[in-house]
């Protein structure tokens, strides 16, 4: 069931032997950055948990698996936000759900997705299930952002922390998906580890290029040429963090023959911050590409 999700090897070994073992916990918290594998393998290990095969779990032709695989299984319950939030109605729903009895399977299974959106008022609600789960009821919280669950909630969830996959995975999923086989350096280290990023940021790749070139031109030109090749920077408004990002990027990178390209990283940071404080947008690319050119020459 695992075998199409790539990385985190240790932490599928781990669910599966829970299976094996017979020692599924009540409640997991499946934490890491966006884009790894989090929903997948969450998915995944429902479906082996309500597997009703003797011999192999998930495994894709009992009435249980048939039932999942065609999102209609009695026993499993998917919740994601209801908008920008997850709210108490819809944990208030999966209580009284969790409360029935299995139908199919001997487990229910409930998975929240983006289970860091929950309102605390929502958290404060599951908080009480968590106390006193069913026995057979089992639930799993996704999110990216671990600090944005109440400690008690953490407290009674088996935290499965996910890493970023390897760059070696990515590079063969972009090959093997979208046919892209000469992915640079930079890019990859912009993906950050995770696939789903890749798959936004594979589109965006000769943006990408000509904000490098305009980085790497910081010492080989004047301001006007400089600001034309930044073009790209004022028409990317709404995908401006993961571009400061990528030139941060490529000053680590610069960094090592010219320590001035190091100092220019505070620059992109501070401009982050303007940003973030709702500054004038325009404003603060001149001002950023202005400081870098000055910093550099």
């Amino acid at each position: 069931m695992f075998d199409e999700i790539m990385g985190n090897e240790q932490i599928k070994k781990e669910l599966k032997k829970s299976i094996l073992e017979n020692k599924v916990s009540h409640s997991y918290m499946f934490v890491g950055i966006e884009g790894i594998g989090k929903q997948m393998m969450a998915k995944a290990f429902a479906q082996m948990i309500l597997c009703t095969s003797e011999q192999e779990k998930g495994c894709q032709q009992c009435k249980s698996c048939m039932e999942f695989m065609s999102h209609n299984h009695p026993d499993f319950l998917y919740l994601e936000p209801d908008g920008n939030s997850i709210k108490i109605e819809q944990i208030r729903y999966l209580q009284r759900k969790i409360q029935e009895k299995p139908i199919i399977s001997n487990k229910k299974v409930s998975v929240i997705n983006d289970a860091d959106k929950m309102t605390t008022e929502a958290q404060n609600c599951l908080l009480k299930t968590l106390e006193e789960p069913p026995e057979y009821g089992i639930i799993i919280l996704i999110g990216s952002n671990e600090n944005a669950f109440l400690n008690t909630i953490k407290s009674r969830c088996m935290k499965i922390a996910f890493q970023p996959i390897e760059n070696e995975y990515i590079k063969q999923y972009m090959e093997k998906v979208y046919g892209l086989t000469n992915i640079s350096q930079d890019m990859l280290e912009a993906f950050q580890g995770s696939i789903g990023k890749a798959s936004i940021l594979k589109d965006k790749e000769d943006q990408y290029k000509m904000i490098e070139n305009m980085i790497e031109k910081l010492d080989k030109t004047d301001m006007t040429e400089l600001m034309e090749l930044g073009e790209p920077l004022y028409q990317s408004k709404e995908e401006i963090g993961n571009i400061l990002d990528y030139i941060n990027i490529i000053l680590l990178r610069l960094a090592k023959e010219n320590v001035k390209y190091a100092n220019c990283i505070e620059i992109i940071e501070n401009t982050k911050k303007r940003l973030y404080q709702n500054a004038n947008y325009d404003m603060c690319i001149d001002n950023m590409i202005f400081n870098m050119w000055e910093e550099i020459n």
